[in-house]
Protein backbone atom coordinates (compact mmCIF):
# COMPACT_ATOMS: atom_id res chain seq x y z
CA UNK A 1 0.00 0.00 0.00
CA UNK A 2 3.04 2.09 0.92
CA UNK A 3 4.19 2.11 -2.78
CA UNK A 4 0.79 2.79 -4.33
CA UNK A 5 0.71 5.97 -1.83
CA UNK A 6 3.80 6.73 -3.23
CA UNK A 7 2.89 6.27 -6.92
CA UNK A 8 0.07 8.32 -6.79
CA UNK A 9 1.91 11.28 -5.20
CA UNK A 10 4.43 11.11 -8.04
CA UNK A 11 1.58 10.98 -10.29
CA UNK A 12 -0.40 14.08 -8.89
CA UNK A 13 3.32 15.99 -8.12
CA UNK A 14 4.06 15.61 -12.34
CA UNK A 15 0.30 16.50 -13.09
CA UNK A 16 -0.03 19.82 -11.45
CA UNK A 17 3.34 20.28 -12.46
CA UNK A 18 2.83 19.75 -15.93
CA UNK A 19 -0.77 21.67 -15.47
CA UNK A 20 1.03 24.83 -14.06
CA UNK A 21 3.49 25.07 -16.70
CA UNK A 22 0.73 24.55 -19.18
CA UNK A 23 -1.14 28.09 -17.39
CA UNK A 24 2.17 29.82 -18.13
CA UNK A 25 2.63 28.55 -21.61
CA UNK A 26 1.21 26.66 -24.00
CA UNK A 27 -2.40 26.35 -22.54
CA UNK A 28 -2.99 29.56 -21.19
CA UNK A 29 -5.96 30.35 -23.46
CA UNK A 30 -7.77 27.01 -22.53
CA UNK A 31 -7.60 27.93 -18.87
CA UNK A 32 -8.65 31.57 -19.25
CA UNK A 33 -12.00 29.50 -20.16
CA UNK A 34 -12.19 27.54 -16.86
CA UNK A 35 -12.38 31.17 -14.96
CA UNK A 36 -15.49 31.22 -14.31
CA UNK A 37 -17.54 33.93 -15.65
CA UNK A 38 -18.31 35.92 -12.44
CA UNK A 39 -14.32 36.73 -11.56
CA UNK A 40 -13.74 38.21 -15.23
CA UNK A 41 -13.78 41.31 -14.38
CA UNK A 42 -11.59 43.05 -16.96
CA UNK A 43 -9.17 40.62 -19.39
CA UNK A 44 -5.92 41.38 -17.43
CA UNK A 45 -7.50 40.07 -14.03
CA UNK A 46 -8.75 37.23 -15.54
CA UNK A 47 -4.79 36.85 -17.01
CA UNK A 48 -3.94 37.22 -13.87
CA UNK A 49 -5.93 34.48 -12.30
CA UNK A 50 -5.01 31.61 -14.59
CA UNK A 51 -1.24 32.72 -13.86
CA UNK A 52 -1.35 32.62 -10.35
CA UNK A 53 -2.90 29.40 -10.12
CA UNK A 54 0.20 28.17 -12.51
CA UNK A 55 2.01 29.49 -10.05
CA UNK A 56 0.33 27.78 -6.88
CA UNK A 57 0.05 24.21 -9.26
CA UNK A 58 3.10 24.33 -10.37
CA UNK A 59 4.30 25.00 -6.05
CA UNK A 60 2.20 22.00 -5.08
CA UNK A 61 2.80 19.70 -8.03
CA UNK A 62 6.98 20.32 -7.23
CA UNK A 63 5.68 19.87 -3.20
CA UNK A 64 4.30 16.46 -4.16
CA UNK A 65 7.47 15.61 -5.44
CA UNK A 66 9.86 16.82 -3.30
CA UNK A 67 8.13 17.26 0.29
CA UNK A 68 9.56 15.63 3.23
CA UNK A 69 7.51 13.50 5.65
CA UNK A 70 6.85 15.25 7.86
CA UNK A 71 4.98 18.18 5.43
CA UNK A 72 3.51 15.22 3.66
CA UNK A 73 -0.06 15.30 5.02
CA UNK A 74 -0.26 19.67 4.80
CA UNK A 75 0.70 19.30 1.28
CA UNK A 76 -1.94 17.02 0.30
CA UNK A 77 -4.72 18.50 2.60
CA UNK A 78 -3.90 21.98 0.24
CA UNK A 79 -3.65 20.16 -2.78
CA UNK A 80 -7.60 18.92 -1.95
CA UNK A 81 -8.20 22.12 -0.75
CA UNK A 82 -7.14 23.63 -4.18
CA UNK A 83 -8.90 21.25 -6.04
CA UNK A 84 -12.16 22.36 -3.87
CA UNK A 85 -11.03 26.01 -5.25
CA UNK A 86 -10.91 25.56 -8.77
CA UNK A 87 -14.08 23.35 -8.86
CA UNK A 88 -16.37 26.38 -9.61
CA UNK A 89 -14.59 26.89 -12.80
CA UNK A 90 -15.63 23.10 -13.86
CA UNK A 91 -18.79 23.77 -13.18
CA UNK A 92 -18.67 27.07 -15.08
CA UNK A 93 -17.81 25.32 -18.15
CA UNK A 94 -20.69 22.98 -18.20
CA UNK A 95 -23.11 25.80 -16.89
CA UNK A 96 -21.66 28.47 -19.87
CA UNK A 97 -21.17 25.38 -22.96
CA UNK A 98 -17.26 26.65 -22.43
CA UNK A 99 -15.20 24.09 -25.08
CA UNK A 100 -12.04 23.66 -23.85
CA UNK A 101 -9.54 20.59 -23.16
CA UNK A 102 -11.31 18.77 -25.53
CA UNK A 103 -14.42 18.85 -23.72
CA UNK A 104 -16.82 20.19 -26.47
CA UNK A 105 -20.07 18.33 -24.81
CA UNK A 106 -21.80 18.31 -21.38
CA UNK A 107 -21.79 14.69 -21.24
CA UNK A 108 -17.85 15.28 -20.89
CA UNK A 109 -17.56 18.35 -18.98
CA UNK A 110 -20.43 16.42 -16.67
CA UNK A 111 -18.34 13.52 -16.45
CA UNK A 112 -14.83 15.80 -15.19
CA UNK A 113 -17.04 17.25 -12.08
CA UNK A 114 -17.23 13.99 -11.35
CA UNK A 115 -13.22 13.23 -11.27
CA UNK A 116 -12.61 16.69 -9.51
CA UNK A 117 -13.75 14.41 -6.47
CA UNK A 118 -11.33 11.70 -6.80
CA UNK A 119 -8.80 13.87 -7.42
CA UNK A 120 -9.42 15.38 -3.79
CA UNK A 121 -9.82 11.92 -2.19
CA UNK A 122 -6.20 10.72 -4.04
CA UNK A 123 -4.59 13.88 -2.81
CA UNK A 124 -5.68 13.35 0.67
CA UNK A 125 -5.11 9.58 0.84
CA UNK A 126 -2.13 8.89 -0.58
CA UNK A 127 -0.44 11.50 2.06
CA UNK A 128 -2.57 11.30 5.08
CA UNK A 129 -3.91 14.80 4.56
CA UNK A 130 -7.44 13.84 6.20
CA UNK A 131 -5.85 14.36 9.41
CA UNK A 132 -4.24 17.58 8.61
CA UNK A 133 -7.53 18.93 7.54
CA UNK A 134 -9.00 17.07 10.62
CA UNK A 135 -6.34 18.97 13.15
CA UNK A 136 -6.75 22.46 10.84
CA UNK A 137 -11.20 22.18 11.40
CA UNK A 138 -10.26 21.71 15.23
CA UNK A 139 -7.75 24.34 15.67
CA UNK A 140 -10.49 26.93 13.58
CA UNK A 141 -13.55 26.15 15.04
CA UNK A 142 -13.48 24.34 18.18
CA UNK A 143 -14.04 26.16 21.19
CA UNK A 144 -11.43 26.21 23.40
CA UNK A 145 -11.92 25.05 26.50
Amino acid sequence: MKYLKIFVQVVLGLFMTYAGVSHLTFARQEFVAQVPTWMQFSPGFTDFVVLASGVVEITLGLAMLLMWRKWRPATGALLALFYVAVFPGNINQLVNHIDAFGLNTDMLRIIRLFFQPVLIFLALWSTGGWQQLKDWWNMCFKKSK
